[in-house]
């Protein structure tokens, strides 16, 4: 099919060394989909680097601790990738013998693999004759043939598969499937992509037509909530602190953190000292409370905006809620609190 071979030509000619490239075993590839799943590959490679070189096979990786994935992760966000990714190594290396299944129906069983993750293993390491689709998929087809299915419908994925998988053909399964996710990646890119140089430019609908801000559709994502975080640093005369694990299934799942209290807007110390946390708190060990930020720090998340606050709390004696700490930074936490713990400020009240 020409479509098909001026992509792979294309490919060959242009694609990056990637450091799983360089030994595409399951694992490898496995480890690869799972981290670049919400990232970009130039913020995953130093994490695969990392974290391969800790654990280089799946049981390494199998009889790792909890909070040592977790601390590993810290910072690419969505957390429940790295439990689920930390499940499917103990699942793999003690229940099926640290083999991987070669069947799309049979990896999609493991925690944490769709169909796009057991088609990108099963492709690349096994030359299973099934396509990916992800966001560069979604972006070169959907230009190139001016599909203007909304790609966060439920029937764009079977759409585009059906259609990926069709100009698949008889080639190689696992250079097809690399080659339109490099294509989108490094040529077809989401914002002023270079037309001019593209070998479809040709026959490309969105060039043609204008289209190409236009394509790929996405419907209106729902609206963003906003979240009022305040967090307690409660601290005693040696600096150590309180930490607590996030059990609740929500953001942030299984990391540490200082007691929060969640409001509904911002609120002043007044408002705060209501909380059980300073009810609960005996008046004789209050030194002193401190704000530490004037200005409410912004965390943009998918799905939710957190407006954070962070209050520094002097006492004699730490209130018995979690664990004491000392060192922090041997704890897996949230991105804008390990920001709080590297800056360069020294919060004192």
């Amino acid at each position: 099919m020409l479509w098909t071979n001026k992509l792979l030509k294309w490919y060959y000619k242009n694609r990056r060394n990637l450091p799983w490239r360089e030994n595409p075993s399951p694992y490898n590839i496995w480890l690869s989909e799972i981290i670049l799943q919400q990232t970009r590959v130039s913020q995953g490679v130093p994490y695969y680097l990392r974290i391969i070189k800790k654990y280089p096979r799946i049981k390494d990786l199998a009889n790792a601790k909890e909070d040592e994935i977790l601390k590993i992760w810290q910072g690419l966000g969505y957390y429940s990738r790295a439990l689920s990714l930390h499940l499917t190594a103990k699942h793999i290396s003690y229940n099926l013998k640290g083999v991987f299944p070669e069947s799309i129906e049979e990896l999609k069983k493991l925690k944490g693999i769709g169909d796009y993750t057991a088609s990108a293993i099963a492709s690349i390491c096994f030359g299973v004759s099934s396509s990916v689709v992800d966001g560069n998929v979604y972006r070169v087809l959907s230009r190139y043939f001016g599909i203007e299915t909304p790609i966060n419908s439920s029937l764009a994925y079977n759409e585009f598969k059906l259609k990926a998988n069709k100009l698949m053909g008889d080639s190689n399964p696992s250079d097809f499937n690399q080659a339109i996710m490099e294509f989108g990646a490094i040529q077809c890119i989401p914002r002023s992509p270079n037309c001019l140089k593209c070998v479809f430019k040709n026959r490309c609908v969105a060039f043609n037509t204008g289209k190409i801000n236009h394509l790929p559709v996405k419907r209106k994502k729902k609206k963003v909530k906003s979240r009022y975080f305040n967090f307690i640093i409660f601290e005693n005369n040696k600096h150590e602190v309180v930490l607590l694990k996030r059990l609740k299934e929500d953001i942030w799942h299984k990391l540490y953190q200082f007691p929060l209290i969640e409001s509904g807007r911002r609120i002043n110390f007044e408002e705060l000292k209501l909380n059980k946390l300073f009810i609960n708190l005996d008046k004789q060990d209050l030194v002193k409370i401190k704000l530490l930020n004037k200005n409410l720090i912004k965390h943009r998340l998918s799905h939710q905006n957190i407006f954070i606050s962070f209050w520094k709390v002097k006492v004699k004696d730490l209130p018995s809620l979690g664990i004491v700490a000392k060192n922090l930074k041997m704890y897996p936490v949230p991105k804008v609190i390990e920001k709080y713990i590297d800056s360069s400020f020294n919060f004192e009240c």
